[in-house]
């Protein structure tokens, strides 16, 4: 059967990731996850697989030889698939070796029993103890790699194994094998072959069952998390090396206890029996069937090992028929023939989703959901991260006080994020500490420093998307103990179930908890993610920017939340840019600019503070020795023209009602806080975020807004992307060519032209654009969109994260081309350098335009701080910052 793999082997190992990643999984009320068969309830699936496997035992004890051995092989397939399925379909991990371990299984008893003289139902549990053993050792390294390189390791090792056998003649028989290998007997009247053919069954039934209760378990959700998010799944406890290496232990075993029966069922074992195409089967098996499903496996089996028989009078067209038929199930059906079952059973049969779980029997007090204790402060000493020559973080110090909100804010690039991975342990310190109370936890883990109470959230959502909202919070509960390989006690006792729904409705999820965690609105994954971090019942909750995306509605209500979660005695360490969030719901809030500490206090006390005014409005740049901006000339008619502009990410819109207009020769200034919806407008403006929901986008008077990138590009409108995105791995003169390519007519005379205009790109336009500096990076990527030439410019903050110099020497190069007519749309987070270069100024504010005029009128108006800083701010007298921004416009 080998052999007919060949026709699709290399198709496979490009599917094979994919699938795995994607293997299907719904909550205990009927998916694949929890052991559930097409779709059908526990005793109907039990049924089933009683039927199948009565009926195969049946033909055992009656047709001839020819087709119990060919019952036996399709019974072993499936047993091998159940175990790969535990890989693949659990932690979508890609393994081409086991035929690796399906060798092992059949030496081990060949040898023992004919050269050792041991028992077949004693040589049997060695080679399924060998075969998990040699799994789990493979696993500790071939693991830590991901994608192709963990297919190669595992191909890698099926020919270490192969050739190993050649190699040991002594012991295996080198190319001759092991002839003359008994069967076992369960008694006179039944035949050898019939034994094996019934042991294969039988086996088929426990390890079906083994792997449904292993889904449905602790483990099985443990698997699950970790592939859909290692990193979330360190952070509540949960050790992914372990985990997988488990699976892969597991796995292995299945494989050895199937090879372990082919053996004597085919009474001779050869190297060459045991090459690369029979692992290419084994895959096809749980492909096909369906990977993650309960019986995907058995599908895969019967489908893989019956049809080449079906077609063996077909000769010389075997193998095209056999290709051809396997290529077209897996276009019909790319997660399996179960997975086209299941679709069809759900379009026939809709499950009715849960409504009535949310009464007021879940809404308990706080002392019920998290526990009154003492809980201790999280304090950073001195905190340092550099990466390379530049120290993201500089001798940061402060304390996170248990039953308090402590904000830590700044502006861009300012450090806040990498603090928040260094005390939640993805970052180990260069120098410095942190504690949690009297315990140091600079050095450990993440997992570790979980398991002793410090949890967090993340910026993009980082739910496990293929388990249920309520196996979410459940599994988080134990801080990563799962108890018994094939229990599910710590995931679905009633108690478990139990608190995980008071956790739900305690955070304002209202939802159904049996839902897909993919299939979560943005602001139902917010509330799931922060009940998933309280599980734990930790001391310090860490979060960062919650409230990005949500509507302002959702934002009082996570507010709320916020202060609750304080309230009830956790100490709340925040990362947000949602000024009015953060100055409404913190009782200290300590201020990061360039990684350094800038300022702590009241939120009163932060909003009046000038330096922090200054870091995040940024000072105006002064274009040569001081001098003021040379006058603006008259600006020409409208170049662009947005009308009533909605967009957004899902159901709730971004962007509402942006009108904004630009003329002909002007430069205008796009202003507002992170999470204002500036980049999402740049975005949509130059076509890499569609559908907008309403509104109309206009270039000189056409119609924008159903166009795609690449015509907008075309008509003149160019992105220089936030993050210059160059390409890394190109020249600099390759890069800036790129640009040219909708323009290609005088190229080599545009190259040189923006050679001349950025001098350092001349003496580096050899280099690949990946060493260049980020300010250099900077300039390469508006090179490149020059070489387009555009009628208009847009810029999505050009400074970003660049030295005071570079950014001078950059904003002088923008105002060369403000002088020579470009127009320019500019969104910068320094709204002083914005300021000091535009002719007229927006501020947008949660996805709407709070302010619109001249620089001058925005520099003294007092929305711009009130978008940085909260409602405070605005109050305040305009800070020096503001006032040098004045001056120079």
């Amino acid at each position: 059967m080998s052999q007919d793999a060949s026709g699709i082997g290399a198709r496979l190992a490009a599917r094979a990731q994919a699938v795995g990643k994607a293997a299907p999984y719904r909550a205990s009320t009927g998916g694949t996850g929890s052991g559930t068969w097409f779709g059908l309830s526990s005793p109907a699936q039990i049924l089933s697989v009683l039927l199948l496997l009565g009926v195969g035992a049946g033909l055992a004890l009656t047709v001839n030889s020819y087709y119990v051995f060919v019952l036996a092989s399709v019974a072993l397939l499936a047993v091998v698939g159940i175990g790969l399925n535990v890989l693949l379909g659990l932690t979508g991990q890609v393994s081409f070796g086991h035929v690796g371990f399906y060798a092992i299984g059949a030496y081990t008893v060949a040898i023992l029993t004919t050269k050792g003289g041991l028992n077949f139902w004693l040589a049997w549990p060695v080679a399924v103890l060998l075969s998990a053993a040699v799994g789990a050792l493979l696993a500790l390294p071939a693991l830590r790699v991901r994608g192709p390189y963990l297919a190669m390791i595992t191909i890698a090792f099926g020919f270490v194994v192969e050739h190993a056998i050649v190699e040991s003649a002594s012991l295996t028989g080198g190319q001759n094998g092991i002839m003359s290998i008994p069967s076992p007997a369960l008694g006179p009247l039944v035949e050898a072959e019939r034994v094996i053919a019934l042991l294969a069954l039988v086996t088929v039934g426990v390890v079906s069952a083994a792997f449904a209760w292993l889904s449905r378990g602790t483990w099985g959700a443990a698997m699950r998390a970790v592939r859909d998010s290692e990193t979330a799944a360190e952070s509540l406890g949960l050790n992914p090396l372990v985990v997988k290496t488990v699976a892969f232990s597991v796995s292995a075993g299945c494989a050895g206890a199937a090879g372990a029966l082919f053996a004597p069922l085919s009474s001779f074992v050869t190297p060459h029996t045991f090459g690369f195409l029979q692992s290419i089967l084994f895959v096809l098996v749980v492909l096909i069937g369906g990977a993650g499903s309960v019986a995907g496996p058995l599908v895969g089996a019967l489908i893989v090992g019956v049809l080449p028989e079906m077609l063996a009078s077909l000769e010389e067209y075997r193998l095209l028929f056999f290709g051809v038929l396997l290529l077209a199930v897996l276009l019909a059906a790319p997660d399996g023939v179960v997975g086209l079952v299941r679709r069809i059973y759900a379009k026939l049969l809709p499950a009715r989703a849960s409504t009535d779980w949310f009464s007021d029997e879940h809404v308990v007090p706080d002392e019920d959901i998290l526990s009154r204790r003492p809980r201790q402060s999280l304090t950073a000493q001195g905190l340092t991260m550099q990466f390379g020559g530049v120290r993201a973080v500089d001798s940061l110090s402060f304390v996170a006080d248990s039953a308090r909100v402590t904000s830590l804010i700044g502006p861009n690039g300012a450090g806040k994020s990498t603090a928040l991975n260094m005390l939640s342990g993805f970052y180990l310190p260069t120098s410095g500490s942190f504690t949690l109370g009297a315990q140091t936890l600079a050095g450990m883990t993440a997992l570790k420093i979980a398991r002793l109470g410090v949890a967090r959230t993340y910026q993009t959502s980082q739910l496990f998307g293929t388990l249920s909202v309520e196996d979410n919070v459940a599994l988080a509960i134990n801080r990563g103990q799962l108890g018994s390989l094939f229990g599910a006690t710590r995931l679905r006792s009633p108690a478990q179930q139990a608190r995980a729904r008071a956790l739900l409705a305690w955070c304002g999820y209202t939802g159904s908890p049996d839902t897909p965690a993919a299939d979560l609105a943005h602001v139902d994954r917010r509330l799931v993610e922060i009940a998933r971090a309280l599980a734990p019942d930790p001391d310090v909750l860490l979060l960062d920017e919650p409230a990005a995306g949500l509507s302002r509605e959702d934002k009082v209500k996570l507010a709320d939340l916020l202060r609750r979660i304080a309230d009830a005695g956790v100490g709340v360490l925040i990362v947000e840019h949602d000024m009015a969030l953060v100055m409404g719901i913190s009782d200290h809030i300590v201020v990061l600019d360039a990684g350094k500490h800038l300022a702590a206090g009241t939120p009163a006390e932060i909003q009046a503070n000038v330096a922090v005014q200054q870091a995040y409005l940024g000072e105006a740049v002064a274009l040569g020795d001081d001098q003021p901006i040379a006058a603006r000339p008259a600006p020409g008619p409208e170049m662009l023209g947005v009308g009533a502009l909605v967009a957004g990410y899902g159901a709730d819109p971004v962007l509402h009602h942006i009108d904004l207009q630009v003329r002909r020769g002007e430069v205008v200034a796009l202003l507002g806080a992170n999470g204002a919806g500036k980049s999402t407008l740049m975005r949509a403006l130059s076509g890499l975020h569609r559908p907008v929901i309403e509104g109309g986008i206009h270039l000189e008077g056409q119609e924008l807004t159903g166009e795609g990138p690449e015509s907008i590009v075309a008509r003149g409108m160019v992105l220089v992307p936030e993050g210059r995105q160059v390409f890394p791995e190109l020249s600099v003169l390759d890069n800036i060519r790129l640009g040219a390519f909708l323009q290609s007519e005088d190229r080599e005379a545009q190259v040189e032209s923006m050679l001349q205009r950025f001098p350092r790109l001349r003496e580096r336009q050899h280099q690949r654009a990946g060493l260049l500096s980020g300010g250099e990076q900077q300039m390469l990527a508006i090179a490149r969109a020059l070489m387009s030439k555009p009628r208009i410019l847009l810029l999505d903050e050009p400074s970003l994260g660049l030295a005071p110099k570079i950014i001078a020497e950059l904003f002088a190069a923008l105002d060369q081309l403000r002088k020579e007519g470009m127009t320019l749309l500019l969104v910068d987070q320094m709204a002083g350098l914005a300021l000091a270069l535009a002719d007229r100024a927006y501020v947008m504010e949660s996805g709407r335009i709070v302010a619109q005029g001249t620089s001058a009128e925005i520099a003294a108006d007092g929305a711009l701080a009130q978008a940085y800083l909260g409602e405070q701010a605005a109050t305040a007298d305009m800070p020096a910052a503001q006032s040098k921004v004045a001056s120079h416009v």
